[in-house]
């Protein structure tokens, strides 16, 4: 819980780098909570309005961690770009942020892991 809530004290930090665990987590606990506020929209009988309003509250932080993660694999934030090239631009991405960061200081920052 401690990577999710770390996502959210640095809201809009596009500087620096994150770790694959601080991504990842972060994008699970995301997944999850949608999930849940889809089903709970379905049983108020709401349009969409709580995952409406939950998805608009995480893009901001989301597009700040996935350019902290990109920088961790010394690549810049304009890679994130890619997802607007259907299937192979995404494949291409998840590559990226899979990838094991740097482990000595890039142009983007300290390691994150402390190594």
């Amino acid at each position: 819980m401690d990577w999710y809530l770390g996502v959210w004290k640095k809201y809009a930090v596009f500087s620096g780098r994150a770790t694959r665990s601080e991504y990842w987590y972060f994008v699970l606990i995301n997944i999850i909570v949608s999930i849940i506020l889809v089903f709970t929209d379905k049983i108020l009988r709401d349009s969409g309005l709580l995952n409406g309003i939950y998805s608009l509250a995480v893009f901001l932080p989301s597009i700040a961690v996935t350019a902290r993660r990109l920088h961790d694999a010394d690549r810049t934030g304009w890679w994130q770009l890619l997802f607007v090239i259907p299937i192979i631009g995404f494949i291409v991405l998840i590559i990226f942020l899979a990838m094991d960061g740097t482990p000595y200081e890039n142009r983007y920052g300290a390691n994150p892991k402390g190594l």
